[in-house]
């Protein structure tokens, strides 16, 4: 049978989603819950892939398994996972469902705040540069649903098949005095593409680079000279939507 599991992580502990040699990470952790509770070697496909620090409040797998889901399947693997990493559902689906290829959106959020605040640290990135100007970074937030080819905002060793990507939603929004908060929705997103995104705003907001000088790149699919990386402590992935949940 295959499932999906819809899961809920914070990040901050762990090297990204990914499987990687010798470190912690969110499939790790979830490949090795698996493995007990159906009695076999289960290898998860993930809806994509967040970076180290990165945060999901709702993020879905697909496995394969020849063991029926055990009636309190979802009591024992938040028991037998980390605080960190809670399941909220597991879905039976059609063999051929896949958690990645089947999603039809995704929702990304970016939290700053400008005042050091010890309790914002891993889930907020404090941006110590001066006040950034809201309106400046909203042009360029609505700007980017123009585009189609997001090459420039993407990591360089991105294995990507393709770089459009449709943007259906961009917005910054103020949540307080101290902290401000961008939402991106879009069908697609490159590695890196959020943070990248995020940056280049933020150069915007602060005068080191103009709205004219950002146009000009993403028009000619250049690579942008310097761009601020933001870190992934402030990035979320909020909603993955699928025609068939």
């Amino acid at each position: 049978m295959r499932y999906f599991l819809e899961i809920s992580y914070v990040g901050t502990r762990y090297k990204g989603w990914q499987l990687q040699p010798r470190t912690k990470t969110i499939q790790a952790e979830i490949n090795t819950v698996l493995a007990q509770l159906f009695s076999q070697e289960i290898k998860s496909t993930g809806c994509g892939r967040t970076d180290a620090g990165v945060h999901a409040k709702q993020f879905f797998l697909h496995f394969d398994s020849d063991n029926q889901a055990h009636k309190e399947f979802l009591y024992k693997a938040n028991r037998l996972l980390p605080d960190d990493i809670v399941v909220k559902r597991i879905i039976p689906v059609a063999d051929d469902a896949r958690s990645r290829q089947d999603a039809t959106s995704r929702t990304y959020e970016y939290l700053l705040h400008l005042k050091k605040d010890p309790f914002l640290h891993d889930s907020s990135f404090y941006f110590p540069y001066g006040k950034p100007v809201l309106h400046k970074m909203e042009e360029a937030a609505a700007l980017l649903k123009t585009f189609k080819d997001f090459k420039p905002l993407s990591k360089t060793d991105t294995h990507e098949k393709t770089s459009l990507c449709n943007i259906y939603f961009s917005e910054w929004e103020k949540l307080h005095d101290n902290q401000y908060r961008y939402t991106i929705i879009a069908d697609h997103f490159l590695r890196g593409m959020v943070r990248l995104t995020v940056g280049a705003m933020l150069m915007i907001g602060t005068d080191k680079m103009t709205l004219a000088e950002f146009q000009m790149v993403m028009k000619r699919k250049e690579k942008f000279i310097y761009l601020l990386a933001v870190p992934g402590c402030g990035l979320s992935l909020t909603e993955v939507k699928y025609p068939y949940l």
